[in-house]
């Protein structure tokens, strides 16, 4: 196991916490200047002389937003540590200047961020544009899995939506928007074409995992995630899981029932832990996922793709990948 510091599973806490309970009694304005935000500025209207300030809750749609953006757009990602445990944020006075001051917001959705919601009701403007991932794509409340950057479908449906919000707030620049656009879903092609060509050979792959991270790409690319869904949900949101769910669990490593074991590489404990080293010692490799971008070395495709490349080689070639 590497020595890169991780979040413990039981230090997952409720995000933005602190403005919960006391919202409900003064507003969340009151709760806000009373913490120490002070007044929230209204943000600029965008022109061809200045840039689009673009607001992003994790680091790979940020990302996306800079290839669509390119010069025209000045970006600040929320989450860009892959050391740290995304469900564990909790909202700075910075981060809530930055959101008062965004043209436009990148959200998550599915409960994954809400603090970005929280924050930019704060600062009430009706030209901010906001693009929350999950409405895009047409997902209910009750999505399960809320890591939806792993699915093939959702930075295509993201790059379209960010091209015509920028194009909205710059129209000097809507053709280099909508140009760039056409371009990043050309780029994705090598990713589509290795999760094609792994599917091909290798559909039926069976596989565990502590959380339901990738599991989206384990979908597209055929693999069978043989591990109860509970246990992933449990682990994800910082609970105990079932005996059962865990002897289950244990077993798809003593009865070699999976071909590769994929962990979160952001967030382990010793139960995880336990987990990896029971694989590792029946023989099974190991390959690390991250919810958040890693930084620096790769942009969001060439992330995706390090990804499929690191479950190709578990499988075909039995080598772990715990780090990209």
């Amino acid at each position: 196991m590497s020595t890169t510091p991780k979040t413990d599973r039981k230090d997952r806490r409720t995000i933005v916490r602190f403005a919960k309970g006391a919202a409900g009694m003064v507003g969340l304005g009151a709760v806000l200047t009373t913490a120490g935000w002070g007044a929230l500025s209204t943000p600029a209207a965008a022109n061809s002389t200045s840039t689009v300030a673009v607001v992003a809750g994790e680091n790979e749609y940020g990302n996306v937003a800079s290839q669509i953006g390119g010069k025209y757009v000045s970006v600040y990602s929320v989450d860009s540590n892959p050391n740290t445990d995304p469900h564990t944020y909790e909202a700075t006075p910075s981060v809530g200047q930055k959101i008062a001051n965004a043209n436009l917001l990148i959200e998550n959705g599915v409960g994954y961020d809400t603090f970005m919601g929280t924050l930019a009701s704060a600062s009430p403007n009706s030209a901010r544009k906001v693009i929350n991932v999950q409405h895009l794509l047409g997902l209910p409340d009750s999505t399960a899995n809320p890591h939806l950057w792993y699915s093939p479908r959702t930075m295509p449906a993201v790059a379209k939506a960010l091209a015509s919000d920028l194009s909205k707030l710059d129209p000097a620049h809507a053709s280099t928007f909508h140009a760039n656009e056409t371009k990043f879903v050309a780029s994705l092609q090598p990713w589509f074409n290795a999760i094609a060509a792994f599917k091909a050979k290798y559909a039926g792959t069976t596989a565990a995992t502590t959380e339901p991270v990738a599991d989206y790409l384990l979908t597209a690319m055929g693999i069978n995630n043989l591990t109860p869904f509970q246990f992933q949900a449990d682990i994800m949101n910082g609970t105990d899981p079932s005996a059962q769910d865990v002897a289950t669990q244990r077993s798809l490593f003593t009865q070699h029932k999976v071909k590769v074991i994929l962990y979160n590489q952001q967030v382990t404990d010793s139960l995880t832990e336990s987990f990896i080293t029971l694989a590792q010692a029946n023989g099974i490799p190991v390959v690390g996922v991250y919810e958040t971008m890693p930084e620096p070395g790769y942009h969001y495709q060439s992330w995706m793709l390090a990804e499929v490349q690191a479950l190709q080689k578990a499988v075909a070639d039995h080598l772990s990948s715990e780090h990209l």
